[in-house]
């Protein structure tokens, strides 16, 4: 009976390793964690019953075995490369597939849809939910979370990372905010999970607002910001707010800002697509339409 193949993610992590020399540049590649990398690169060798990397040399030096089965992926992704773009470059303009975080998705893209429809009438807008790399959908526009150096990415900055502390005025029960840091850590706090850690816990904002803690804050843990803010807005607790995002509930009360201090960083959220996509392009005049639609 013939074995399957080692999973795909696993080749696609050893690849990226032995392409960059280092997990942590393949971790950078593929927008994933280095322990990511390793745990996957880890999985193929056990899996192949061989060692692949030789890990006391910088960069990392592929044995035998790791040499053999890289010029054989290689060879292979490289077609299927070509055939890919070769697929996308007969593929009509007129659809526009923006791949982009559900919480992105459902409290800035979702309201602005209209407009942006509208600003491209020729183009029929096709949104998918997926924000890294590896498991995102086929795209033409990809929203991503970061510094903004993504390789091969032309990276239009949409939102600037500031975050602070917001709640139903139902929680509050007839207190009035805001309240202080201090007293943060003794409500009960909604915290999104991310194995990637990417986002901002109530620890490290707490400690970046200039409030640090030997306790850990009491959270209730969720691993959707869709989820969260729905508890938040049923009055369950206080959720941690990216600017930008839940505008509309801020302005209309549904949530108030329940602290003064805010956290801001060099990240944000960005509109990404391949460098080699020409200027005047579709789907570059739609990055830059996303940029401008923050007062939104």
């Amino acid at each position: 009976m013939r074995k399957s193949l080692p999973p795909f993610i696993d080749l696609l992590a050893f690849d990226a390793a032995a392409r960059h020399g280092t997990f942590t540049r393949a971790a950078k590649d593929l927008d994933v964690s280095q322990p990511a990398i390793s745990r996957r690169v880890a999985a193929l060798e056990a899996d192949l019953g061989v060692q692949l990397f030789l890990r006391d040399t910088r960069p990392l030096t592929l044995t035998e075995a790791g040499q053999r089965l890289f010029e054989v992926l290689r060879s292979g992704l490289s077609r299927m490369e070509m055939v890919v773009e070769d697929i996308r470059s007969r593929r009509s303009e007129k659809t526009l597939t923006v791949t982009a975080g559900p919480g992105f998705s459902s409290f800035w893209l979702i309201p602005r849809l209209p407009e942006l429809c509208a600003a491209f009438p020729e183009q029929d807008l096709r949104i998918m939910s997926g924000d890294r790399a590896y498991e995102a959908p086929e795209g033409d526009l990809h929203i991503r979370f970061g510094d903004g150096q993504w390789p091969a990415q032309e990276a239009v900055k949409i939102l600037g990372e500031e975050v602070y502390a917001v709640c139903s005025p139902a929680y509050l029960q007839g207190r009035a905010a805001p309240l202080a840091l201090e007293s943060l850590k003794r409500e009960r706090l909604l915290q999104l999970s991310d194995p990637l850690d990417r986002w901002y816990t109530w620890q490290s904002w707490l400690v970046a607002a200039g409030s640090p803690s030997e306790m850990r804050p009491r959270t209730l843990d969720f691993d959707s910001y869709s989820l969260l803010i729905g508890a938040a807005l049923a009055g369950q607790g206080i959720a941690l707010c990216w600017s930008g995002l839940l505008d509309s509930y801020l302005g209309n009360g549904a949530l108030v800002r329940v602290s003064a201090e805010a956290v801001k960083s060099e990240r944000g959220y960005y509109a990404t697509y391949a460098k080699t996509t020409p200027p005047d392009a579709a789907v570059a005049r739609l990055a830059l339409r996303m940029a401008g639609m923050n007062s939104h």
